[in-house]
């Protein structure tokens, strides 16, 4: 029975191999972008290196790098690679996530998650070629939206989408139900442990800076007011403000170095064992 099931693994994952490949890369890219941001904003809140900052402020340090455009077009054609991903997952549904309630909200947030990505990706590109600015910030999305009649319940619910996809990460973080994705067997004891420790505390930082982002669409949808909405960057300053703000700063950039290093860590040992896509 074990042998027939393990067989039936196998031939899952023959069936589309490419698709593998993109998604490791894809992660893989993530949690260098993540990395990276937290690296910037723990030197933030060493008072070493300005404000703490979000993607477009870590690109644009990372452009001033040595090798920084290679660094940005290779960063950029990785995030393509996992938006290709998160759009299979959204739109081909190849985890069998279903057409049921849960389903629909969790491949709806896959689209989300595309969406965002590639305006990184985007950016990424544009500063690569030395571009004077970027278009698209959240700003000018979040009013142009709020000319529309349901402008503002779309920005609601992303707000609400939002929430409960940080809120998901923060629950898995802590019960660590993210190990079930790895293939054990193939980690030796140090790979494991780097695993367990970058995924709990990484995905709890993250949750729960997710949490806070979609507060601020909410906000931003509730008042009408763009300048409310905020992306990963006003998130951190919001937790530089409070009291003992940098120390707490200082927490969730280590979180989100260690979330980068459980994505790098995810790209290469994940289960990639899913059927043919519908």
């Amino acid at each position: 029975m074990d042998d027939s099931v393990n067989l039936s693994e196998k031939a899952k994952e023959e069936i589309k191999p490419w698709i593998r490949r993109l998604a490791r890369s894809g992660y893989m890219a993530k949690g260098v972008v993540y990395t990276f941001i937290g690296v910037l904003a723990f030197m933030a809140a060493l008072g070493i290196g300005g404000k703490a900052t979000g993607t477009t402020g870590m690109l644009r340090s990372l452009a001033q790098a040595p090798f920084g455009n290679l660094l940005l077009w290779l960063v950029g054609i990785g995030l393509i690679f996992y938006i290709m991903w998160v759009f299979i997952k959204a739109v081909k549904d190849p985890k069998d996530e279903g057409r049921d309630a849960k389903g629909v909200i969790t491949r709806v947030g896959y689209s989300i998650s595309g969406l965002i990505y590639s305006s990184l990706a985007y950016n990424a590109f544009n500063i690569a070629i030395n571009a004077t600015r970027s278009s698209g910030s959240k700003h000018t999305l979040s009013a142009k939206l709020l000319s529309h009649p349901f402008g503002a319940w779309i920005i609601c619910f992303i707000g609400i989408i939002v929430i409960g996809y940080g809120l998901y990460e923060l629950y898995s973080g802590i019960s660590q139900k993210f190990l079930n994705k790895f293939r054990m067997g193939e980690m030796d004891r140090h790979e494991r442990k780097v695993a367990k420790n970058s995924g709990t505390i990484g995905m709890t930082a993250r949750g729960i800076v997710l949490a806070m982002i979609g507060f601020f669409f909410i906000q931003t949808g509730i008042m009408r007011d763009p300048s409310k909405a905020r992306g990963l960057d006003g998130a951190l300053a919001e937790v530089a403000q409070n009291p003992f703000g940098q120390w707490m700063l200082g927490f969730v950039a280590l979180g989100l170095v260690l979330y980068g290093i459980y994505q790098i860590i995810r790209g290469r040992y994940e289960h990639m064992s899913f059927g043919r896509l519908k």
